[in-house]
């Protein structure tokens, strides 16, 4: 700058931007960054005011030494912006990875040791209860054994729901025969009137989970039915979308658990329950694409729908015809 009077431009802007790239690829801290703003001003300034001296440049160009420390400043705020929003992406991500660690940690933990002592209680209260006949002893005894269900129960929802949440493969399955199984699968357990229908055929989705979700609203309708009630799982498919329908003629569902259900949080729980159950319907159907819509009053039917978008039929290369109309008889017809 100094030995080309009248052309320092090129030089001048040369230098700050030098300065800019050094800063922006690498991390100094706020002492070195104002250091190295100083020298570059006390550097270049004098240069300029010498030019100005002997009449080479006008006193107005000056004026680029405190413009351009000012672009500096600007642009210094923008790269600590920068890094302290990479630093809090990192901060988040390890607390993501750190979380599915302990998701996992939990997984195993229900798996086995949660669930091995809920099998050596059960094992004892059935012995105790083999051995002392007495009517208080049998009574207190089935108390134990249907707590240690619902703990049981509660265990391997909460094991579901975490497990909903991790990728799981999809493959073409056969809808009407899937729940033709589950249904029957129920009938025995329960003594309702069990009615399935339909007419879907070949979905793309993961049976497994498909049929926990099942299990999840037909444990409902059992719960809240009574020895004759019907209970009806029906699935057509439209042009763009197939539909399960899960009805039970049980004492029905309030609008305000209903608005608790369909709006809250997943896994809220409500009057009814503890919400698990339909926390992973949703996460189920929600994983396909598809939504959930639940509807009823007290004292009459409540209806759960799932509703998944698929407009195209899959069938698998190799296997049976869709099968239309799958009914399943009634227990005492079987």
């Amino acid at each position: 700058m100094y030995l080309l009077p009248g052309q320092e431009t090129v030089p001048f802007h040369f230098v700050w931007i030098s300065l800019a790239l050094v800063y922006g690829f690498t991390t100094w801290r706020t002492s070195w960054m104002v250091i190295a703003l100083v020298a570059v001003v006390l550097t270049t300034g004098p240069v300029l005011v010498h030019h100005v001296a002997i009449g080479v440049i006008r006193w107005e160009e000056c004026t680029e030494e405190p413009l351009m420390a000012a672009i500096f400043g600007v642009m210094v705020w923008h790269v600590h912006r920068r890094q302290l929003l990479l630093r809090e992406v990192q901060r988040i991500s390890e607390l993501e990875r750190r979380r599915y660690e302990m998701q996992q940690l939990f997984v195993r933990l229900a798996s086995h040791e949660l669930r091995t002592p809920i099998t050596v209680a059960r094992g004892y209260t059935e012995l105790v209860r083999a051995v002392h006949q007495d009517p208080a002893t049998v009574e207190d005894t089935e108390i134990v054994l249907e707590e240690l269900d619902k703990v049981s129960r509660i265990t391997h929802r909460l094991v579901t729901l975490i497990q909903v949440d991790q990728p799981h493969p999809l493959s073409p399955v056969d809808v009407d025969a899937e729940l033709l199984r589950i249904v029957r699968r129920w009938q025995p357990t329960a003594e309702r009137d069990w009615v399935s229908r339909s007419e879907i055929g070949y979905a793309q989705l993961n049976p497994e989970r498909f049929e926990a979700a099942l299990d999840c609203l037909l444990e409902n309708a059992v719960k809240f039915t009574e020895p004759g009630d019907r209970i009806e799982v029906t699935g057509r498919r439209d042009h763009d979308e197939w539909t399960v329908r899960v009805r039970d003629t049980g004492s029905g569902i309030s609008h305000q658990t209903v608005y608790q259900l369909l709006t809250g949080p997943p896994g809220q729980g409500t009057s009814t329950g503890t919400g698990l159950g339909l926390a992973i319907v949703r996460a189920v159907i929600e994983s396909l694409g598809g939504r959930i819509t639940l509807s009823g009053e007290p004292g009459k039917a409540t209806t759960v729908t799932l509703r998944v978008p698929q407009p195209v039929r899959v069938t698998p290369e190799i296997g049976p015809a869709v099968p239309v109309g799958a009914e399943v008889v009634p227990l005492a017809g079987v």
